[in-house]
C-alpha cells in the first residue's frame, strides 16, 4: 500500500522524524555524495523499527538488494525498463514529475504513485504550480499523486482543496534541531 506522506532524506540522522507519522514513507534520495551504504542499512532498519515504508532513489539493485519496499524514479530518470522488472508483488515503483509529458512517462515505466512538484514557491525552483494547475495536471489519471514542494506551515490550508493523495516534503517532517 502506498503512503499518505512521504520525507525525502539523503543521510541517517538519529529519530529523523519531527513525530509520530503514521502511514510514512521515507524515500533514500543522494545524487550528491557518495553512497554509504552502511548509513542506507540503517535508515532501511529506522524504517523497519518505525514500520515506514522505505524507498531507494535511482538505484533498482540496490533497491533489491536492501529489500526496499520499492523504488522512486526521479524526473529526470526517462528510461522504460522498470514496467516488467522481476520483484516481488509488493514492491512499489513511485516517481517525480513537473509536466503532463513527465506525468505520461511516469505512468509508461509504471509508477503506482507520481509526486508532482513543485507546488509552492520554493528556493530551488523559479516556477511553481500553486493549486489550480496542480489539479489541472492530475485530471484524466488514475493514478495517486503526492503534492511536493513548498510546503510549509503557512500553506497547509491550501491543501484541503488539491486533487491529490498524499505530501512529501524534504523538510517539513524533519525533526527540528535542539
Amino acid at each position: 500500500m502506498l503512503p499518505k506522506f512521504f520525507l525525502f532524506i539523503d543521510h541517517y540522522e538519529n529519530n529523523i522524524v519531527q513525530n509520530d507519522i503514521t502511514n510514512l514513507g521515507i524515500i533514500y534520495r543522494n545524487y550528491s555524495k557518495k553512497q554509504n551504504l552502511e548509513d542506507i542499512e540503517k535508515i532501511r532498519f529506522y524504517c523497519k523499527k518505525k514500520r515506514y515504508k522505505f524507498y531507494i532513489s535511482n538505484n533498482l539493485k540496490l533497491a533489491k538488494k536492501l529489500k526496499a519496499d520499492g523504488l522512486y524514479i526521479p524526473a529526470f530518470n526517462n528510461k522504460l525498463m522498470y514496467r516488467n522488472i522481476n520483484v516481488n508483488k509488493n514492491f512499489l515503483l513511485i516517481g517525480s514529475a513537473h509536466n503532463q509529458v513527465e506525468i505520461k512517462l511516469k505512468l509508461a515505466q509504471g509508477c503506482k504513485g507520481i509526486f508532482l512538484s513543485p507546488l509552492f514557491q520554493t528556493k530551488k525552483k523559479k516556477g511553481y504550480l500553486g493549486v489550480c494547475r496542480f489539479n489541472m495536471a492530475t485530471l484524466n489519471h488514475k493514478t495517486k499523486f503526492i503534492a511536493l514542494g513548498g510546503i510549509s506551515e503557512s500553506n497547509l490550508r491550501y491543501l484541503k482543496m488539491l486533487n491529490a493523495y498524499g505530501i512529501a516534503g524534504i523538510s517539513y517532517f524533519k525533526k527540528k534541531p535542539a
